[in-house]
């Protein structure tokens, strides 16, 4: 879809199925580095701001915002942290379902280089305390689509989440890999995509999974054809201002990127999967659910910090 055809969508833009969102709230403190620090260094930040964030509360975020309503499962316990991000989601109209006395959330420290790229810094906090009973609260009605991060199927917790994502019965996984796909195990992996997930990566963590398909990292194409032989299931593979490419059985195909004066590109990818899982709630196909990715995605990365999805009525007015 080109941005005309896209905006003539978006007024009918109502979800079709119900949503999870499984993972981290967090809080994100910005700061502008002229460089990374190196050891035994010494630089000077200038800090932007302070920002919930977190991979599962930026896709919840972006959901709400384009009207998709979504369960939550944000774990949100007690301490400074904590209250900051229980504040901003009641304001937000935003609820989870799990809450917690057994520690603060987590924090990330967010440096952002002149070019916009970004580096993260990460303390864990109870977003990592997963246990079966709150699992257990989530009660998922078959045809849920249920989004997932690599922190989480990575983390101390892997297991328990895998098994239970095991037990789920007509339920479609989509998991943002993020970084570290590189950590899973291989054998946790195969159990991971034997449940055809919808997969969304970058451009480096598809080249870290061209490794184990053999094929060349620069072949997109190549590489989405290889997972879907490999796995059977739905690829995403996202190239910033190239637009992204998708496989899946009905086509293997780039969808057209929309322009972007780049900014800050975090929560650019959280954004391109809370978009997309917004078009596949509504019932769109995988092509017109990546180009409404593509052009949240590009809403967030024209506008600073994390915490910048657009409404619907501001995608509705963008691109011109």
């Amino acid at each position: 879809m080109k941005a005309a055809e896209l905006r003539s969508r978006l007024p009918g833009l109502a979800a079709k199925r119900p949503v999870c969102v499984l993972g981290s709230a967090v809080i994100d403190v910005i700061a502008d580095a002229y460089s990374l620090p190196w050891r035994g260094c010494d630089i000077e930040l200038q800090q932007q701001s302070v920002n919930i964030g977190g991979c599962a509360l930026n896709i919840a975020l972006t959901l709400s915002r384009l009207g998709i309503a979504s369960k939550n499962a944000l774990p949100i316990g007690q301490g400074t942290w904590a209250d900051i991000i229980r504040s901003s989601l009641e304001k937000q109209g935003i609820e989870s379902e799990i809450h917690t006395n057994s520690g603060d959330n987590g924090w990330c420290l967010a440096l952002v280089e002149p070019d916009g790229e970004r580096t993260f810094m990460s303390f864990r906090g109870v977003e990592h305390q997963w246990n079966q009973p709150w699992l257990d609260k989530l009660q998922l009605a078959p045809g849920t689509l249920l989004s997932l991060s690599g922190y989480q199927l990575a983390g101390p917790c892997a297991e328990l989440l895998v098994s239970w994502l095991e037990s789920l019965n007509g339920v479609t996984a989509f998991i943002d890999f993020g970084p570290r796909i590189a950590d899973i195990p291989a054998p946790l992996l195969t159990r991971i995509m034997a449940c055809k997930p919808i997969v969304s990566l970058n451009r480096q963590e598809a080249a870290i999974a061209a490794e184990w398909l053999e094929v060349a990292g620069d072949n997109i194409e190549g590489i989405c054809r290889a997972w879907l032989e490999r796995y059977d299931a739905p690829l995403i593979v996202r190239l910033d201002k190239q637009g992204a490419w998708f496989g899946s059985h009905d086509a293997i195909a780039l969808v057209a990127p929309f322009p972007a004066q780049v900014v800050d590109t975090i929560g650019a990818g959280d954004s391109h999967a809370g978009g997309t899982l917004a078009g596949l709630a509504a019932g769109w196909s995988l092509a017109e659910a990546v180009c409404l990715g593509n052009a949240v995605a590009s809403y967030v990365v024209s506008h600073r910090g994390g915490d910048c999805a657009p409404f619907l009525e501001q995608l509705y007015r963008y691109p011109k």
